[in-house]
């Protein structure tokens, strides 16, 4: 009987999500990457590569894009997104912008998803590599058209990030070297010892402000 009611009401296929993760620097990162995006409920299947820095987290249709963002961010990374801010051409009352806003989402790598019927701007949030072609072709499919790229009111930005994601292995490194140094000086009997507030000076910021996370 249960095998029978499974056939008529098959199970939902999951649905994979790439995400680009930012602040990985070695496999401990994404071994904790892995296991924030495993905890969070509906999550069938996640893989991360530090190479690439990708994610891909397969899922049920109940798992928002949000709640995923939310796992990565909370264990001590980013998701690198862009931002959309498009001109809409066609929209004419409220039931025209809830159209607008639900094509759009629908779009796999949208996290959010802003539509204003007054100046007819749609601002969009969305993974970094969700491309303008899908969108335009998401508010194209609802039956409305993207306002001509020329446009002030069509444009679109990508938040760049301000600094690089190695930028901390590298601070640690260059604060660590001194210490390094004199360590080996012992090992070969010399004794090249910085004065001890030097030492924790050095060390203070490696140990609780670029090495926190771990």
């Amino acid at each position: 009987m249960d095998a029978a009611l499974n056939s008529l009401h098959p199970a939902a296929a999951p649905i994979e999500q790439q995400l680009k993760i930012t602040g990985m620097t070695c496999a401990s990162c994404v071994g904790r990457v892995e296991k924030a995006l495993a905890k969070v409920p509906g999550v069938t299947g996640v893989s991360v590569n530090l190479a690439t820095e990708q994610a891909t987290v397969q899922t049920a249709s109940a798992v928002t894009l949000q709640a995923i963002k939310a796992a990565v961010e909370k264990a001590g990374y980013g998701v690198a997104t862009q931002e959309f801010n498009l001109g809409i051409v066609g929209m004419t009352c409220a039931s025209c912008v809830g159209r607008v806003e639900k094509a759009l989402a629908k779009v796999p790598g949208v996290y959010a998803v802003a539509v204003n019927l007054a100046t007819e701007q749609a601002r969009i949030e969305a993974d970094a590599g969700v491309p303008l072609a899908a969108i335009e072709q998401a508010i194209t499919a609802a039956g409305y058209t993207l306002a001509p790229r020329g446009n002030a009111s069509g444009t679109t930005g990508v938040t760049p990030a301000k600094l690089p994601e190695w930028w901390p292995v590298a601070a640690a490194t260059v604060l660590t070297l001194p210490l390094v140094v004199q360590m080996f000086g012992m090992a070969i009997g010399q004794h090249w010892m910085l004065p001890g507030w030097v030492q924790w000076a050095l060390a203070t910021p490696v140990q609780f402000w670029l090495g926190a996370r771990f």
